[in-house]
């Protein structure tokens, strides 16, 4: 094989670069260097003469740091097969680690160094249904003309305590600015639909003249197809009418006709990167700090942030109906404290909890025709509302009677269902 050499033929200097050729000279002392009349020619330190006479050359390439190397064992361990804790995205990998190991490198140098670690690499090459046969306009509105409603529904998640419950985010996005509201509910009723809404309204400071919707339950009686418009429920209906907007459904089959509000729900995928980690509450908190960033971002579908528009569109929303309108609509908490018979009242008629509860100050929210009952966010149990003086869940009055030692052990079961009977069969118990 025949390398090609690179022969010096000239002894000119007119850069830092042809400082190699004098090298030869300085090394066998042939010729002396005068280092300080170079540097001031060349405008540099003499040092840096010395340096690219022995022959130093300045990289073509810019050095990047592995910033994947002193986070290796981490990482190894998030996407492990023994951990339930879930990343879909790179994204929701690296946003992970900037957030609990104060991970300090920009996303796409993480994703460069990523591809250089296959047994990583491969845990996001998961094939992905392709939509690129799929063709669509891309159409804007003005600003408090539409807002986007949709549901990141049934997300199943692991709470810190190991239990596994399923998770509903409601999404409400104004289709100008792209700000948007997200909130956390483990139902999807309409009664809870009403009062995120007007709790989203609230949020805007005002009321976008149509809201744009799938064909849900809680909007739709009929589903609007092409053939077909379609039935709006009455309920909901008269919500609209009293908020002041119109409903446009979408057509069934078309979610892409509110894309604005579609696409950018898998941010909301992130939450399951936190699988174990978190109790309710926290989780409530974790939404609500992913829905302040993605406000604070950069849009990729306008290149705009979000919350410096909405400033200029919530001038234009329509102002929120008043008080007497909104307050059938909104879920209140109740604060109450739990009696020494382990029950609460409400509007005259007392429920029961269990008795580890006895003295403790509770949380109620009343929807759906039922008393829902928490205690530090966890929900502890629920009633059906009832005209009863007295309304115990069996269970609960078992594990009074078990507390007090008034029956035995063996009879407690039995004789808690005869007292129930005598106290009026307040509770239908199996």
């Amino acid at each position: 094989m025949i390398l090609k050499n690179h022969i010096i033929t000239d002894i000119s200097i007119n850069q830092l670069d042809d400082l190699h050729k004098l090298k030869p000279f300085w090394e066998d002392g042939t010729l002396k260097i005068n280092k300080s009349q170079i540097a001031r020619e060349l405008k540099v330190d003499r040092r840096t003469v010395d340096k690219y006479i022995k022959g130093y050359k300045k990289s073509c390439h810019r050095h990047r740091d592995n910033c994947i190397t002193p986070y290796y064992d981490i990482i190894d361990e998030l996407l492990s097969d023994r951990n339930q804790q879930i990343f879909y995205y790179k994204k929701t990998l690296w946003q992970y680690l900037v957030d609990n190991y104060d991970f300090k490198s920009i996303y796409c140098n993480f994703c460069h160094c990523l591809k250089k670690y296959p047994e990583f690499n491969s845990y996001f090459n998961k094939k992905k249904p392709s939509n690129t046969k799929k063709i669509s306009i891309r159409y804007e509105t003005d600003a408090a003309k539409q807002a986007q409603l949709d549901w990141k529904e049934s997300i199943p998640f692991i709470l810190s305590s190991g239990e596994t419950i399923d998770v509903n985010i409601f999404v409400l996005l104004l289709s100008y600015s792209r700000f948007r509201v997200y909130r956390v509910s483990l139902s999807k009723s309409q009664n809870i639909l009403f009062s995120f809404l007007d709790d989203a309204f609230e949020t805007f400071g005002g009321v976008p003249e149509e809201i744009v919707t799938d064909n849900m339950k809680t909007v739709m009686d009929k589903a609007r197809t092409e053939y077909d418009r379609g039935k709006i429920n009455n309920k909901f209906q008269q919500f609209a009418s009293d908020y002041g907007f119109k409903v446009h459904p979408c057509i069934a089959g078309r979610p892409r006709t509110k894309a604005k509000v579609e696409a950018p729900m898998k941010i909301l995928d992130e939450i399951r990167a936190y699988n174990g980690k978190l109790n309710y509450r926290e989780l409530v908190e974790l939404v609500t700090k992913i829905n302040n960033r993605v406000n604070s971002q950069v849009n990729q579908g306008t290149g705009r942030i979000p919350l410096l528009y909405f400033e200029k569109e919530k001038a234009f929303l329509r102002s929120l109906p008043a008080d007497n309108v909104r307050k059938p609509y909104q879920i209140t908490t109740n604060i109450v404290k739990v009696n020494h018979s382990s029950m609460f009242n409400y509007k005259g008629c007392q429920y029961s909890v269990q008795p580890e509860y006895v003295g403790k100050i509770v949380s109620l929210q009343i929807y759906d025709g039922y008393i829902h009952v928490y205690y530090n966010m966890k929900l502890i149990t629920i009633h059906q509302i009832s005209m009863k003086k007295l309304n115990y869940i069996s269970e609960h009055y078992s594990e009074i009677a078990r507390q007090t030692h008034i029956f035995k052990d063996e009879h407690i079961t039995n004789r808690a269902k005869e007292n129930l009977d005598i106290i009026g069969r307040v509770y239908d118990y199996e």
